[in-house]
């Protein structure tokens, strides 16, 4: 099997971010534009991984850490000069080479397998990802030959204006056969409109040197949308947030408002669950089946949320498991607790989880318990199963099984408190 590297480039200053961040390090969906190209890529099967840096490489670095190598390109020359940066790394390696942008965040798995698997398959030198555009402008067009063959890809500013006509464009996403890239990267120039190494350069030279070059057409151009702005990486968010709610939708789970639901990536939900509006879910959560989640709940990072369950409304739980047939109805935070089956949260407890020494404490609930309304539970606590909880009670010590624990300051009635009335 053929060797398969990737090339990140995330060298790029982001001028019209208008930030004191790299722009590849911004966030959508609570994850580095960078760091989803990067899974992306390991996903597809790409094991190693070079990412070209250079402004504000420390902030990459610090996302990415030692999951990638890196190569450094102190100035912004172009892309081909970005992706000859990394040819130290390459040397005496064969196989193929995908290349990627940092900042087109949302490219499918699926869609750079298929890359990858044309190349090989045809046996060409290099692959590009090529899209349809009824509205092509800006973009570098794709030169083909009468057998349909890629002969070059011409930018925008150097395109005559036959060639403006056409409407496929390079996705700026490549697989290359690494021999030839690197040769062909040696003889590119900068004798263009824009005075830039171009990374598309070496189609033309792998062409005149008679090399066999194709394309593969992307079904979704919304893969390759690119972020230079944070009006596009609003967009881009849009457009992930619509791809998951669909894909859940597709599998069986119910979604009353998708403009209002934000769920992160990487979440499991399971068929015949309602999510009601103004509801986030992050990464990494697991919902069981038949469960009622919202509206206005905040479910965070590491919950499992078994059959049955009832997230109601202002709701917020974060690394939590929640047994099933259990209900959190509403007015709740529970973090770092685990809480058995079939027992009810009343409206207003919560967990208080933080200490003054800034640890977080687990508190555990066990099955067929009865939660009052406003009840503080001190962690680390535990309360057994079949208990009942007063209203208004402060917990701090253990609740035994089959116990009803009432922990209230006793009333006391001042007369005359207030004697200016």
């Amino acid at each position: 099997m053929e060797e398969i590297i990737g090339i990140i480039m995330a060298a790029g200053k982001g001028t019209r971010m208008k930030t004191e961040k790299a722009k590849c390090v911004h966030k959508i969906y609570g994850k580095e534009m960078v760091k989803r190209v990067v899974d992306t890529a390991k996903e597809a099967g790409i094991n190693e991984i070079i990412t070209v840096v250079g402004h504000k490489r420390e902030q990459v670095e610090e996302v990415l850490k030692d999951s990638v190598k890196y190569a450094y390109q102190e100035q912004l020359l172009g892309t081909g000069d970005t992706v000859k940066q990394a040819l130290p790394l390459l040397k005496g390696r064969k196989g193929k080479v995908v290349v990627l942008s940092g900042d087109v965040p949302i490219i499918r798995p699926s869609t750079l397998k298929n890359l990858i698997k044309k190349s090989i398959k045809d046996k060409e030198y290099a692959t590009v990802l090529t899209a349809i555009y009824e509205n092509p402008t800006g973009y570098g067009r794709i030169i083909r030959d009468i057998g349909g063959n890629v002969k070059s890809i011409v930018e925008e500013k150097d395109a005559n204006e036959e060639e403006k006509l056409i409407n496929e464009i390079g996705a700026g996403v490549y697989c290359f056969d690494i021999e030839e890239l690197s040769l062909a990267l040696n003889k590119i120039d900068n004798n263009n409109a824009q005075g830039e190494y171009y990374l598309p350069d070496v189609i033309k030279i792998m062409n005149e040197k008679g090399l066999k070059t194709g394309a593969v057409i992307i079904d979704d151009n919304t893969e390759i949308l690119g972020v230079n702005d944070r009006v596009q990486l609003e967009l881009v968010t849009q457009v992930l947030k619509l791809r998951i709610n669909t894909e859940l939708m597709e599998k069986g789970v119910t979604i009353e408002d998708m403009n209002s639901t934000y769920i992160y990536d990487d979440v499991e939900i399971g068929i015949d669950t309602v999510i009601h509006p103004n509801t986030t879910i992050k990464s990494g959560v697991k919902i069981g089946k038949n469960c009622e989640i919202g509206p206005n709940a905040y479910i965070r990072e590491k919950c499992k949320i078994a059959d049955n369950v009832k997230v109601g409304s202002f709701v917020e739980i974060k690394k939590t498991i929640i047994g099933e047939g259990t209900k959190v109805p509403h007015l709740s935070y529970m973090g770092d607790c685990e809480i058995g089956e079939n027992t009810n949260i009343g409206c207003g407890t919560i967990t208080c989880n933080y200490d003054i020494h800034k640890n977080k404490n687990k508190t555990v609930i066990g099955d067929n318990a009865f939660i009052g309304s406003n009840v503080n539970f001190i962690a680390p606590v535990k309360v057994g199963n079949d208990t009942l909880v007063a209203a208004g009670s402060t917990i701090t010590e253990y609740v035994p099984d089959r116990t009803l624990a009432i922990a209230r300051e006793k009333q006391t009635n001042k007369n005359n408190w207030n004697k200016n009335n």
